[in-house]
C-alpha cells in the first residue's frame, strides 16, 4: 500500500505504545505490565492481510496473578466515594479525547471499520465517560415506608466485586467502555479478556489508561488478559472470585456462558446475536428508507450486531425500493478504510468470508433468489484482504439460513401484504435485538411499540436498526441474551442490591401482623 500507508501505521503504534512484541496481560498503570512467556498471537490487519504487531499471551500463571492482586484491590477501591471515582472517570474521557483520531485509526487498521466509525467508537467511549461521571453522584437507592410503627426502611446499592469482561472483535473499545467505565464508577474492579482477533486495540486503551491509573493508585482495578479460551476464557467463566461475567458474542458462545456461570450461580450479563429488521410500510419515506437501509447493512461490513439483516416491505412498494437501494449500492466505495472517501471496509478474515459465501448458497439451495452483489473483489495495493460487494437477496422468512445471523453484508428483502403480517414475520426469528419500522402512520408506529409489536430490546421508528445512543439500556431479548449495557439503569447489573430496616423505636413490632409473646421477662 505504499510507504505512506506504512508510514501511518508505524506512528499510529508509537502513538498508542505499541511495541513489535507486547504483553499481553497488565494490571494497570505505567507498571503493571506482567513479562510473559506465554505464545505470540499475531494481530493481521484485515486491510491486507499483513501483520501489525505481535502479544505474548498470558499463561494460566499469570491469569491467577491479575486475580489476586483484583481481589486485593476491590476491597480499598469500594471505600473510594463514588463521586472520586467519577473524577477519575472524567480523567480517563479526557485522555480518550486526546488520542480519538489514533486510537480510532488504530481500530479501522486493526478491525477494518472505515476512519469514521474507527473515531465514532472512540467518541462512544468518551460519551460513556461523561455519562458515567454523572451516574457516580446518582446510584439511588429509594426509601420505603415500613408497614411497622417507628421504622424506617430503605435501599441501597454496593459494588459487586470483579467483573469478568469478555468481547468480540467488531467493537473493541466501546463495549469495554459500556462495562468498565460504569461498573468503576460503581466501585467494581474490572478483568478484561479481549478478542484474539484484535489485541492491538486493548493494549493501546491500557496505555491511554495508564497516567490515569497511577494519578488514582488504581492498579489493579482496570485489568487486561489476553489469552487462549484454556488459559483464560474457561478460568475466569469457572472462576468464584468472579461474580459477573459480561460477554458479547455468538448466541452458541453465549449459550456456554450462561451454562457455566450459572452452574456456579453466578450472574452473566449477554448480548449475543441479533436478526434485525426493517418493516417497510406502504406510506414510508422511501428515501429515508433507502438511506437507513444502507448504513444498517453495510456499515462495518455487515458486521455488527445491530446490522439490518432484513427489510420486511409492502409489496406494493417493494420493486420500486429495491431499485433504488441496488441504484445506492452500486455507489458504494469499498476499499481500504484508512482512505477518507472509503465507505465499506473488508470482512475480518478469510472465516468470516467463507461464512458469507456459504449463506448465499444456502439461499440459492433453498429457492431465494440473488438480486445483486455477493462477489468477492479486490482492492489495488490491499491484495490480502477479504473484500465483498454487499449482497442482496429476495428470500423467504422461514428459510433456515434467514433464521439465523449471518456476520456479513448480506440483505434480505422480504414482502409481506397485510400489517399484522409484517408483525409475524418480524418476530418470527430467534433473535430479538434491534428492530425498526419506517411510517408515517402514527397508528403503524404505535402498534409497532406495543405489546403485540416488535419483541427487540430495541425499537425504532424511522430511524435504522444500527447506531444506538448511549442513554438508553442497550441489549435484546430472546437468543440475544436479555442483557443492558451503557445507559438508562444498566449500572444496576453491576452492583448488589441491599434492603435495610432501622427500628429507632422502643418496641419489637413483627411484620404482617404476627404475635410472638412470651410470658414473663426476658
Amino acid at each position: 500500500m505504499g510507504n505512506g500507508f506504512n508510514a501511518e501505521v508505524k506512528q499510529i503504534l508509537d502513538t498508542l505504545g505499541i511495541k513489535s512484541v507486547n504483553y499481553g496481560a497488565t494490571t494497570g498503570g505505567s507498571k503493571g505490565w506482567i513479562e510473559t512467556k506465554g505464545k505470540e498471537l499475531v494481530s493481521y490487519s484485515p486491510i491486507n492481510g499483513k501483520p501489525i504487531a505481535s502479544v505474548l499471551m498470558a499463561e494460566k500463571k499469570d491469569y491467577e496473578t491479575v486475580m489476586t492482586k483484583a481481589q486485593e484491590a476491590f476491597k480499598t477501591f469500594r471505600m473510594m466515594p463514588a463521586p472520586r471515582r467519577g473524577e477519575m472517570v472524567r480523567e480517563i474521557g479526557d485522555a480518550l479525547r486526546e488520542n480519538k483520531k489514533t486510537l480510532g485509526a488504530l481500530i479501522s487498521l486493526e478491525v477494518g471499520k472505515i476512519r469514521a466509525e474507527g473515531e465514532g467508537e472512540v467518541q462512544e467511549m468518551i460519551d460513556i465517560a461523561d455519562f458515567a461521571m454523572g451516574l457516580s453522584r446518582r446510584l439511588y437507592g429509594p426509601t420505603m415506608h415500613s408497614e411497622r410503627p417507628e421504622h424506617r426502611m430503605y435501599e441501597q446499592w454496593h459494588p459487586l466485586g470483579i467483573v469478568g469482561l469478555i468481547t468480540a472483535f467488531n467493537f473493541p473499545a466501546s463495549v469495554w467502555s459500556w462495562n468498565t467505565l460504569i461498573a468503576s464508577v460503581c466501585g467494581d474492579a474490572i478483568v478484561f479478556k479481549p478478542s484474539s482477533k484484535v489485541p492491538l486495540t486493548s493494549i493501546a486503551i491500557q496505555n491511554i489508561l495508564a497516567p490515569v491509573v497511577d494519578k488514582y493508585g488504581v492498579e489493579s482495578i482496570f485489568n487486561m488478559v489476553i489469552g487462549t479460551r484454556t488459559d483464560v476464557g474457561e478460568p475466569m467463566l469457572h472462576d468464584k472470585r468472579i461474580p459477573l461475567i459480561s460477554a458479547t458474542g455468538s448466541t452458541a458462545m453465549g449459550k456456554h456462558v450462561g451454562q457455566v456461570v450459572g452452574g456456579r450461580l453466578g450472574r452473566s450479563l449477554l448480548e449475543l446475536g441479533g436478526n434485525n429488521a426493517i418493516i417497510i410500510t406502504e406510506d414510508a419515506d422511501m428515501d429515508m428508507a433507502v438511506r437507513a437501509t444502507l448504513f444498517g447493512a453495510v456499515g462495518t461490513a455487515g458486521q455488527r450486531c445491530t446490522s439490518t439483516r432484513r427489510i420486511i416491505i409492502h409489496s406494493s412498494v417493494k420493486q420500486a425500493f429495491v431499485n433504488n437501494l441496488i441504484s445506492a449500492y452500486k455507489q458504494i466505495k469499498i476499499g481500504n478504510p484508512l482512505v477518507n472517501d472509503t465507505l465499506m471496509g473488508p470482512l475480518i478474515d478469510e472465516e468470516a468470508l467463507l461464512a458469507m459465501e456459504q449463506a448465499l448458497k444456502a439461499v440459492k439451495a433453498s429457492g431465494g433468489k440473488i438480486l445483486y452483489g455477493g462477489e468477492r473483489t479486490t482492492v489495488n495495493g490491499c491484495e490480502g484482504g477479504h473484500y465483498v460487494f454487499p449482497a442482496v437477496a429476495e428470500v423467504k422468512n422461514d428459510f433456515p439460513i434467514v433464521q439465523s445471523e449471518t456476520f456479513a453484508p448480506i440483505l434480505y428483502i422480504i414482502e409481506y401484504n397485510g400489517f399484522e403480517q409484517a408483525l409475524e414475520l418480524h418476530n418470527d426469528v430467534p433473535q430479538g435485538l434491534s428492530s425498526a419500522i419506517f411510517t408515517t402512520s402514527l397508528q403503524y408506529q404505535e402498534i409497532f411499540f406495543s405489546h403485540k409489536g416488535s419483541d427487540c430490546g430495541i425499537a425504532n421508528v424511522n430511524i435504522g436498526t444500527s447506531g444506538a445512543e448511549i442513554g438508553g439500556a442497550f441489549g435484546g431479548e430472546k437468543e440475544t441474551g436479555g442483557g443492558r449495557e451503557s445507559g438508562s439503569d444498566a449500572w444496576r447489573a453491576y452492583m448488589r442490591r441491599q434492603t435495610n430496616t432501622i427500628n429507632w423505636g422502643k418496641e419489637l413490632p413483627l411484620a404482617q401482623g404476627i404475635e410472638f409473646n412470651i410470658d414473663g421477662d426476658i
